[in-house]
């Protein structure tokens, strides 16, 4: 079961990758991607068993990205790769044929890849510029949705793909209309005041 609204973990100022991750399942998010980059395997390690076990006191999936021994180490839900990260079937060598995993797009090609590699799912971005990514991959927007979902469709592959980048609530309901099957999200879930209350107004947009 792929969630429709994903929450990525994320640092800031004051706020530990934890810190953001028991926000975002206090005001009621329940797909959790511990997103940590450019840190030794080991310290990755102890945050995700921190993560699992917050996780699993609000009955909640945790998703891994990148490290695919650490997913395996902590019985993660998933694991999310990127595209300079270890292809997907090389990682199901390690997490085993039972964990969710699902990979970043920025192209129909990069997609199509995806799809032929077994992913469960696709993470396509980004959507507009985010400060929370290093690299970033050409922005995509309403337009690049639009026209890859197309593609998609006509060349007969379904498979979940998850919108990434920048998005707001706002931003929802004209996303769906492409074809899109949810929303991956941080800085708009982290910054708001009222978590709970923007939780719920996004669960009801993605029904």
């Amino acid at each position: 079961m792929i969630d429709k609204l994903q929450f990525i973990s994320s640092e800031s100022s004051g706020i530990t990758h934890i810190d953001s991750i028991q926000n975002a399942l206090e005001a009621g998010c329940r797909w959790i991607q511990l997103r940590i980059k450019n840190q030794p395997a080991e310290v990755v390690l102890q945050i995700a068993y921190e993560a699992q076990n917050l996780c699993k006191r609000y009955q909640a999936k945790l998703i891994i990205n990148d490290y695919a021994s650490v997913a395996k180490a902590v019985n993660a839900y998933g694991l999310h790769l990127g595209l300079s990260d270890m292809p997907i079937p090389a990682a199901r060598k390690i997490t085993g044929s039972n964990t969710i995993i699902g990979g970043t797009a920025n192209t129909l090609d990069d997609i199509l890849n995806r799809i032929k590699e077994g992913a469960d799912y696709v993470g396509l971005g980004p959507f507009r510029f985010t400060p929370t990514k290093q690299n970033l991959s050409p922005v995509l927007g309403l337009e690049g949705y639009k026209s890859q979902m197309e593609m998609l469709r006509q060349l007969g592959y379904a498979v979940p793909v998850i919108a990434i980048g920048g998005i707001t609530a706002e931003d929802i309901p004209e996303i769906l209309e492409t074809g899109i099957y949810g929303v991956a999200m941080s800085g708009a879930i982290q910054l708001a005041e009222n978590k709970k209350d923007l939780i719920s107004t996004i669960n009801n947009l993605l029904c």
